[in-house]
């Protein structure tokens, strides 16, 4: 008999997200299980459990899924999950909580293309400020950004230790060097984008981070992205459909763009759809993650 293709979607939250199994059911799975409240130190024996129940034919319809809000915690969930494999019982596993690996992955993607086409500049070199840098977003964000070369500054809404912290995180998990701040002020947030070249607002749904008058500030400002969809926008004046289009208030940087959240979304919508689709499909296991979002979200975009 045919063997039918599942997902295990682990999840260390008290719940899982509805997105995801719906993501996940779109995208092909015919059984979706979700397993929520899971630690760490049970993922090797929840991955050895579905590889080896279904033999090496079983396992090509297997799969595995990480979810949950910290993005460091997932890799571990990740890495810990491909060290339980015993070839040939080898099963594909995909990280992505809360969707900020391909959230943010399709964020860059967007950003760098614009630069691109309206500045004929790289990310290489740029000043990046990420608002809402600690949040998981904006910490998969920064990372991405600060990999291909940008001068990269996490933005803590109250916090610079908070942000000093993930900095140092970001150093020792993934190799690289951000700034940390902090800016609860509009003067705050205005020093920050006097020198900027790109801005990623990553911020809590509904907050404005960014005012006409902050944005008047900007002196070199290129392209900003928003991935707030909840009124009021993070950026003011940048339309949630927005994809390249003048930024109106950041009136001092010239040829300066914005890219909206519903643009935005719609890259990373199918981006983990075909990141789902390439677990379920792929001839041999795949491990994914941050990385190889943005590697996918660079092709669509």
């Amino acid at each position: 008999m045919s063997k039918r293709s599942i997902v295990h979607m682990l999840d260390p939250m008290a719940h899982n997200s509805p997105f995801d199994i719906n993501m996940a059911v779109d995208a092909g799975y015919e059984i979706v299980i979700p397993y929520n409240s899971v630690k760490l130190e049970e993922v090797a024996s929840l991955t050895q459990d579905a590889i080896f129940s279904r033999g090496p034919s079983g396992v090509k319809k297997t799969s595995l899924f990480i979810g949950g809000r910290d993005i460091g915690l997932a890799m571990d969930m990740l890495d810990a999950a491909k060290k339980a494999m015993v070839p040939p019982f080898e099963v594909s596993v995909f990280a992505d909580p809360s969707g900020a690996f391909t959230t943010a992955a399709a964020l860059v993607a967007c950003v760098e293309r614009d630069l691109k086409k309206n500045f004929d500049l790289p990310l290489s070199g740029m000043r990046a400020i990420v608002f809402g840098g600690t949040g998981p977003v904006g910490l998969a964000t920064a990372v991405i950004v600060a990999q291909q070369g940008a001068d990269t500054t996490i933005v803590d809404h109250f916090s610079i230790d908070t942000a000093l912290d993930f900095a140092k995180e970001a150093k020792i998990r993934y190799g690289v060097s951000l700034r940390s701040t902090t800016a609860a002020s509009d003067a705050d947030k205005a020093r920050l984008l006097s020198n900027a070249d790109l801005v990623f607002c990553t911020a809590k749904a509904g907050i404005q981070v960014l005012n006409s008058s902050v944005l008047e500030d900007a002196l070199q400002l290129k392209v900003a992205g928003d991935v707030n969809a909840v009124a009021p926008l993070g950026i003011e004046g940048l339309g949630i459909m927005d994809s390249g289009e003048p930024l109106v208030h950041a009136i001092n940087s010239k040829g300066a763009v914005g890219i909206g959240a519903l643009a935005v979304g719609n890259v990373k919508y199918k981006l983990q759809n075909a990141l789902l689709k390439e677990t379920l499909s792929s001839e041999k296991p795949v491990y994914l993650d941050f990385r190889n979002a943005f590697d996918g979200a660079r092709k669509l975009v």
